[in-house]
């Protein structure tokens, strides 16, 4: 009887699974060597292709931004270091794309030929394809703990944008105790906890509690400036 083999995935608030590998900046050992920063690490299918092409040039000339976020990047795929490292050559030398050319990834590039890591990150989905990885994205806190996960299509390019949007949030919630709702942006509102006694909801509903705005009992905003978000933001 044939078995189908089950690719589980890591799920949110747990710990980032962990991995040696090589890459194209040297060995690595995942998460540990990212103690104390903020990791992302993402999937893409295959070296040489026109789609991880430009999602690869868009991330490296996001590079710095991420940093000043305390945050590294870490990219995979099923193929070997030999094909990485002339692929990441190809889009220095050769590719100009919407403003974008000499960029260099500077950031590690993980060889999975075994298909070892995907494997333990769920990046095989054997509906989409059971030999190429699809487009993950994992965040990992300074701890190791995975925050949150986005999962796209071979054919879909990822909005790295939002991805920095992602990050900037999960700090923002950390390093203040709030919630961020929907397309929520530095400087916007936040989101109070749900208030732990009925006084507090009161004070709340009554409009007694100084820059806080009740819509109900269960949704109270209040006012963050762009400026303390962004004062603790990478911390």
């Amino acid at each position: 009887m044939e078995t189908t083999q089950v690719y589980g995935m890591p799920r949110i608030g747990d710990a980032a699974p962990e991995f040696k590998a090589v890459t194209t900046q040297g060995d690595i050992n995942f998460p540990s060597d990212y103690k104390g920063k903020w990791a992302i690490l993402f999937s893409h299918p295959a070296d040489f292709t026109p789609v991880c092409t430009s999602e690869f040039m868009t991330f490296a000339s996001m590079s710095k931004d991420f940093e000043a976020l305390n945050c590294q990047l870490v990219g995979l795929s099923v193929d070997g270091l030999y094909s990485h490292i002339a692929w990441l050559r190809t889009i220095k030398e050769k590719i100009e794309y919407k403003g974008m050319k000499n960029v260099e990834v500077t950031f590690p590039l993980i060889e999975d030929i075994t298909m070892e890591v995907a494997k333990k990150y769920g990046m095989l989905q054997p509906g989409e394809s059971a030999t190429k990885a699809v487009r993950a994205v994992f965040f990992v806190d300074p701890k190791g703990i995975i925050r949150a996960v986005i999962y796209y299509p071979l054919s879909l390019g990822r909005n790295f944008d939002e991805i920095k949007r992602v990050l900037i949030a999960l700090q923002t919630a950390d390093n203040f105790g709030v919630a961020t709702p929907a397309d929520w942006r530095p400087g916007d509102d936040v989101i109070v906890p749900t208030a732990g006694s009925c006084g507090v909801a009161k004070e709340r509903m009554e409009g007694l509690q100084e820059g806080v705005t009740c819509y109900d009992w269960f949704f109270c905003t209040k006012k963050l400036p762009k400026e303390e978000v962004e004062k603790k933001l990478g911390k």
